[in-house]
């Protein structure tokens, strides 16, 4: 599999190398030696998450406070997805910025996020099944909900309609509400390469 850092430092595109024959492909999705070899995390999964979307429904931006953090691995396992990672780290020199990573259940494309990476995703077909490997279990009060169409941030969703959100999400506070808030996680909590002893 290739591992390509995101213009955010610490966050990965990670695409596997398909072994295709008659019966149809296989491939690696993540294997924890790789990724620690080309981020220096190790992938510990203590929850795995499912969401199944209609097309035009809209995820998201969604982070966790540090602590206690969680880092994800997405993979789409159906359908396809636009998928955006923003930088929500306070102090990065990349703070706000996003990069784009088209999904798709064929091609296996998946997106590491580390703790302060803001995570969001707009179903390009219906029944887009989306995978979340979590490096820790979901604590209530922790999630962090910022708009997803945050006229700030201005992501390229390319909407042609309204988008199918959560109330949660819909009502959720711009980047800059949530930063005036204190709950964003800092850039010295959320290194993007772990401190090893």
């Amino acid at each position: 599999m290739r591992f390509t850092e995101m213009s955010i430092a610490g966050a990965y595109r990670v695409d596997p190398e398909p072994f295709p024959d008659r019966r149809g492909t296989f491939f690696e999705a993540v294997k924890s030696s790789d990724l620690r070899a080309a981020s220096g995390w190790d992938l510990i999964v203590r929850q795995v998450n499912f969401s199944v979307s209609r097309k035009n429904t809209l995820r998201g931006i969604h982070g966790t406070t540090v602590p206690p953090g969680q880092g994800k691995f997405v993979t789409c396992v159906r359908g396809r997805a636009l998928d955006i990672a923003v930088d929500i780290r306070l102090g990065s020199p990349t703070f706000g910025q996003y990069e784009v990573t088209e999904q798709s259940a064929g091609s296996g494309t998946a997106v590491f996020l580390p703790d302060g990476i803001g995570h969001a995703f707009l179903a390009l077909s219906d029944d887009t099944s989306m995978c979340y490997l979590c490096s820790a279990e979901y604590v209530p009060g922790t999630m962090i909900e910022i708009d997803a169409l945050d006229p700030e941030l201005a992501l390229p969703w390319g909407l042609t309609q309204e988008p199918i959100r959560s109330d949660k999400d819909a009502a959720a506070p711009t980047l800059a509400q949530v930063a005036a808030s204190g709950r964003l996680p800092t850039f010295e909590q959320c290194p993007p390469v772990p401190v090893r002893a």
